[in-house]
C-alpha cells in the first residue's frame, strides 16, 4: 500500500499501523543510541565518576532539550491534520513557524550556557569528581542546541507527512557519525569526556543540515510571504499548543530529574547503575514511541479528514500492536539484561547494582505501554490541555510516592515510584479519552 494513499484507501488500520510504526521504531531506537554510545564510552574510562558525570549531564540535556520536545509533538499533530486535509501550503507554514521557534530557543540556550550548566549540575548533586566530569561533557555538547531543537521539528514534520523511511535514514546517519566522532575524539585525540560531548554535538549539526536539504522548507509549494508565517492568530495557536506540551514535558522531566538526583544520594555506584538501567528503559521508551508516533500521525490524519469511525479503529490497532512489542521488550530484558549491562560498563560495583534493580526495568514495558499510546492519541488530536493536566497530576503522585518509598526502601523505592508514575499517566489520560470522540 502506498504510504501516502488517501484515507479512504487506508481501511486496514492494523497493516497501516505496522507499516508506519516499525520504521519509526527503528528511527526512534537510533535516537537513544546517542546516549547509549556516550554511556558505553564513559563506562570504559578509568573511574566510575566519568560514567556518573555523563549520567548527570544526560539528565541535564534531557531536561534542557526535551523541554522543547513540544516542537516535535506539535509539529507532528499539526502537520498530520493538514496532511489529512490535503493542504500542502498549511503543512509548510507549520514547518517554518516551528523552525523559527527552534532557532530562537537554541540560540538562547547557547548564550546562557554558563549559568545553565553550573546551576543545572549543582542542583543534580553528585561528588566533586562527578561534577567536574559533567561540566567537561556539558560545555562541549551544549553547542548543539540549535541543531538538536531543529531536528525535533524536522522529525515531527517527516512523521506528520508519514515519510518514515526518510526519518529513519537521518537517525541512522546521526548515530553512525556520533559513534565515529566520539570514538575518534576520545581514544585518538584523548579529549576524555569533553570528546564524548563534542562528538554528539557534531553529529547533531550534520544531521540537521542533511534534514534541511531533504525537506527544503524554503522551496516547496512556491514562494510563501513571511507575513503568512508570522500571522498573529496562527502563532498564538502554535504557542498555546507548544505551551501545553512544554509543560507536560517539563513535568515528566522533573520526575526523571528527581529520580536521578535521589539516586545520587545513594552513592556514585547506584547513580551510575540507575543511568545504565535508564538507558535500557530509554530504548524501550523509544520503541513504544514508534507506535505512539504512528498513532499521532494516523489520529491526526483521520481527525483532519473528520473520520470518527476510523479513529476508533486506529486506537484499537495501536493498543494491540504496542502491547505485543512491550511484551517482547520485557522478555528480551529478562533473558539478556545482565549481558546488556556488562556491555555498557566494566565497573564491577556498577554492574552488580544494576543487576539488583533490573527486574523493575523488565516490568516497566508492560506497565507503561498504555500511557505511551494515550500520549500519541492526545497529541494527534491536539488535545494538549488534557495532556498537560494529566501529567501535572501524575507528577504530584510520583513525587509523593518517590519521597515516601525511598525513605523506607532506598533505591527500590525510587523504582517503585517510577512504576506508580506510569500507572498514574494511564489512568488520568484514560479518563479524558471520551472528549476526543465527543469533539468529532
Amino acid at each position: 500500500m502506498n504510504i501516502s494513499a488517501p484515507l479512504e484507501l487506508q481501511e486496514n488500520w492494523n497493516r497501516r499501523m505496522i507499516m508506519l510504526a516499525f520504521p519509526i521504531i527503528l528511527a526512534n531506537l537510533a535516537q537513544p543510541v546517542l546516549s547509549l554510545v556516550d554511556t558505553m564510552v564513559a563506562g570504559h574510562l578509568p573511574g566510575s565518576w566519568y560514567l556518573g558525570g555523563v549520567a548527570l549531564s544526560g539528565v541535564l540535556f534531557n531536561f534542557l532539550f526535551w523541554s522543547f520536545s513540544f516542537l516535535r509533538m506539535a509539529t507532528t499533530g499539526l502537520v498530520a491534520q493538514a496532511w489529512g486535509a490535503d493542504d500542502a501550503v498549511l503543512m509548510r507554514k507549520h514547518l517554518l513557524r516551528a523552525l523559527l521557534v527552534a532557532a530562537t530557543g537554541g540560540m538562547i540556550i547557547v548564550i546562557l550556557q554558563k549559568p545553565i550548566i553550573e546551576i543545572g549540575l549543582s542542583l543534580l548533586g553528585g561528588s566533586e569528581a562527578v561534577y567536574e566530569s559533567a561540566v567537561a561533557y556539558s560545555s562541549a555538547r551544549i553547542w548543539s542546541a540549535p541543531a538538536a531543537l531543529g531536528n525535533f521539528v524536522l522529525l515531527g514534520y517527516l512523521l506528520g507527512r508519514q515519510r518514515v523511511m526518510v526519518s529513519l535514514a537521518l537517525q541512522v546517519a546521526l548515530n553512525v557519525i556520533n559513534l565515529a566522532a566520539t570514538l575518534t575524539l576520545v581514544f585518538v585525540f584523548d579529549w576524555g569526556v569533553a570528546g564524548i560531548g563534542a562528538g554528539t554535538a557534531l553529529a547533531e549539526w550534520i544531521a540537521f543540515g542533511a534534514g534541511l536539504m531533504i525537506v527544503r522548507p524554503f522551496s516547496a509549494v512556491g514562494p510563501l510571504p513571511w507575513r503568512d508565517i508570522l500571522d498573529g492568530a496562527a502563532l498564538r495557536q502554535l504557542f498555546a499548543v507548544n505551551r501545553d506540551i512544554f509543560l507536560r514535558s517539563l513535568f515528566l522531566l522533573v520526575c526523571f530529574g528527581w529520580f536521578a538526583r535521589s539516586g545520587a544520594v545513594e552513592g556514585d555506584a547506584i547513580l551510575a547503575a540507575n543511568a545504565v538501567l535508564l538507558n535500557l528503559h530509554g530504548i524501550m521508551s523509544y520503541g513504544l514511541d514508534g507506535f505512539a508516533h504512528a498513532t499521532e500521525t494516523l489520529v491526526g490524519s483521520v481527525i483532519g479528514a473528520r473520520r470518527k469511525d476510523a479513529l476508533y479503529r486506529v486506537i484499537k490497532a495501536a493498543f494491540i500492536w504496542s502491547g505485543l512489542v512491550a511484551a517482547l521488550f520485557s522478555v528480551c530484558y529478562w533473558l539478556g539484561g545482565p549481558t546488556i549491562v556488562s556491555l555498557l560498563t566494566n565497573q564491577q560495583d556498577v554492574r552488580l547494582a544494576a543487576e539488583t534493580f533490573l527486574p523493575y526495568v523488565i516490568a516497566l514495558p508492560l506497565i507503561s505501554v498504555s500511557s505511551y499510546m494515550l500520549d500519541g492519541v492526545f497529541i494527534g488530536a491536539i488535545r494538549t490541555r488534557e495532556l498537560r493536566n494529566s501529567m501535572f497530576v501524575s507528577t504530584v503522585v510520583f513525587l509523593v510516592a518517590a519521597y515516601a518509598l525511598q525513605h523506607f526502601w532506598g533505591n527500590h523505592g525510587l523504582w517503585l515510584a517510577m512504576i506508580v508514575l506510569m500507572l498514574a499517566r494511564t489512568l488520568t489520560l484514560g479518563l479524558y479519552l471520551r472528549r476526543i470522540f465527543a469533539a468529532l
